[in-house]
């Protein structure tokens, strides 16, 4: 059996070194088979078909990316309020990461490109106030931004509010999971 095995694929490898005709036939634009013809007109289709894909690779920016980087990097930016009105710097400056994912998925995108300007240039005021130390500047610089980036914090709906405000969240991968925005009234 192992002999038929060596047999069979040792002439499988000579076959494949063997000459193949030639197709005599010269190929020119004007001159080629329908083989060819389809051939090029399918490889030329494939590329037009896979450039629109390769255009509209836009990062991801959906309407339910943008109100998560909200939900997500605004609350924690909102609830500094406490800490930039006692002027603890470090905690604001502990918070830097979110700025900046606040500022670049909250504002994805061409089309909100000059409010994405405003917001990073809020955020470099906010950090100069730190770095100078300057309690004043901070507390204004941080208002200013909470204004220009309309951010106001999630919604409180624990407690008595919870009756009247409804469903919270729907599934457990959704932004509002273990926030005081994340609650599921049950009678």
């Amino acid at each position: 059996m192992m002999k038929l095995f060596y047999l069979v694929t040792t002439l499988a490898s000579v076959s494949a070194f063997a000459p193949q005709p030639i197709n005599v036939r010269q190929q020119t634009k004007l001159n080629m088979d329908r083989r060819s013809a389809v051939a090029q007109v399918g490889i030329a289709a494939s590329i037009v078909a896979g450039l629109p894909s390769i255009a509209l690779a836009d990062g991801a920016s959906s309407k339910a990316t943008v109100q998560r980087s909200k939900g997500i990097y605004g609350n924690r930016i909102f609830a500094l309020v406490p800490a930039v009105d006692a002027g603890d710097f470090q905690a604001v400056a502990g918070e830097k990461n979110a700025f900046m994912l606040y500022n670049s998925g909250a504002y994805p995108g061409i089309k909100n490109k000059e409010k994405k300007a405003k917001a990073i240039e809020g955020t470099n005021a906010i950090f100069a106030s730190i770095r100078a130390k300057d309690k004043g500047s901070l507390k204004k610089s941080f208002n200013s931004y909470l204004a220009i980036t309309d951010i106001t914090g999630l919604p409180n709906t624990v407690g008595e509010n919870q009756k009247t405000a409804g469903q919270g969240y729907s599934n457990d991968y959704d932004y509002r999971v273990r926030t005081k925005a994340g609650t599921i009234y049950q009678r």
